[in-house]
């Protein structure tokens, strides 16, 4: 019984594919909707899984027990906000060293300045007849390499106690500034000029481009604090920056730092605190936003695809029982079952679903790949997950759209079927 099963699974394969092969045009057309659903499935799916796996390794880079003190809500536009969002006080500079007493558990603490183009601020820094316009200038203490891994030294040292101490006109620089400015020479010990005002190079971070979530290391500028703040007294959209050790209870940390902000801002017990504290965890809800949006693109699109390649289905398969009634009708005469009939066409519309869907599985693990290749931060990478998942999408919508040509040439009269011309 079981090798006439799978004679029979056979026959309907060949079956399936004589029909393909019978009408080419009318069959790429039915199985062009499997392709677009699957593939734009499966490329989209692993894309995004690659994207995932970025921003969260982007997430750990920025530390997992490293904590930010902003005056709005990170990640939103200021000008969008409530009134009583928009009217909270600037942070202040004094911050950090009241913290630091304030707040024995919380470690790292540190203020930063921040001057850049998404600010409305313009920046340029040159070297002999080389120069950058679009570049970040920041403003740190020495305690902020450490809060922030992500910003890691390759060649040369980062702001110390000294620089920041007598404001030293030093700059650490991003990969990419310093390759523009130097292309051909070490950067170190070399003098820029950085917004009219003269610094010696001390320091060249590691490469890090960024995506998606913020601008790169690469395009940094970091100067001692005191010097940001002597140099750029306008700047006044400060952050804290602090770190909790693994030893230590989040809850109890975050409490310290919240009541000693609270006393510093003069806030009354019972009223809402008038500053955010976030963690690096920010970039992941705001990627999962942005992801959201890709994600109902995409089922929207695939959706239309499956759809219509599932009609084309439904349509080819009526048009294979119409032209094939006298063969079911000899099929009936010879002692075939309803269940036979009905389990051939459809093999037979699986079989086209499968083809369309083995297709689209390929093209969306090529898409994933090229896209792998040319942006190599992105591990995009199509798991034998989402290519069950195509199997079992493809499977699904033969099952579904080939029933009713199925159930209809299981049902159709023997003798009438033997009597069609």
């Amino acid at each position: 019984m079981a090798l006439m099963t799978l004679e029979q699974a056979r026959e309907n394969f060949l079956a399936a594919m004589e029909t393909l092969r019978s009408s080419k045009v009318r069959s790429a057309l039915t199985v062009l909707g499997i392709v677009i659903g699957v593939s734009s499935v499966i490329s989209m799916a692993a894309i995004i899984q690659g994207l995932n796996k970025f921003v969260q390794d982007r997430v750990e880079s920025l530390g997992s027990r490293t904590y930010f003190i902003t005056r709005f809500p990170p990640g939103t536009d200021p000008s969008r906000l409530p009134q009583r969002y928009r009217v909270r006080k600037y942070l202040e500079y004094d911050y950090a060293s009241y913290i630091r007493e304030a707040a024995p558990h919380a470690e790292d603490v540190n203020t930063v300045g921040t001057r850049g183009f998404f600010l409305g601020d313009s920046n340029l820094i040159t070297y002999q007849d080389r120069s950058v316009e679009k570049l970040i200038v920041r403003g740190t203490e020495p305690e902020y390499a450490t809060a922030l891994p992500l910003f890691s030294i390759a060649r040369g040292r980062f702001i110390s106690a000294f620089d920041e101490e007598h404001a030293r006109p030093v700059v650490v620089l991003g990969a990419a500034i310093s390759e523009s400015l130097f292309p051909n020479e070490d950067a170190l010990g070399k003098t820029v000029r950085l917004n009219g005002s003269t610094y010696e190079v001390i320091g060249v971070f590691e490469h890090d481009q960024g995506l998606f979530v913020g601008p790169g290391v690469d395009i940094f500028a970091i100067i001692p604090l005191s010097k940001f703040h002597k140099e750029y007294p306008e700047a006044k959209e400060l952050v804290l920056i602090f770190t909790i050790p693994q030893d230590v209870n989040i809850e109890t940390a975050q409490g310290e730092v919240i009541q000693a902000m609270r006393r510093l801002r003069r806030i009354p017990p019972g009223r809402e605190n008038d500053f955010e504290l976030s963690s690096p965890d920010f970039l992941s809800h705001l990627w999962s936003q942005l992801t959201g949006a890709l994600v109902i693109l995409t089922t929207v699109i695939s959706s239309i695809g499956l759809l219509v390649g599932g009609i084309g289905v439904m349509n080819i398969m009526l048009i294979s029982v119409t032209e094939r009634t006298q063969e079911i009708g000899v099929r009936k005469a010879i002692g075939a079952r309803r269940a036979d009939v009905r389990l051939q066409f459809l093999l037979e519309a699986v079989v086209l679903t499968l083809v369309g869907g083995t297709i689209g599985i390929l093209i969306g693990a090529g898409i994933s790949t090229l896209v792998r290749l040319t942006v190599p931060s992105v591990p995009a990478t199509l798991s034998y997950l989402w290519v069950t998942i195509g199997f079992v999408i493809s499977v699904s919508v033969g099952l579904f759209f080939g029933y009713y040509p199925a159930n209809l040439a299981a049902n159709l009269d023997p003798i009438d079927c033997l009597r069609y011309e």
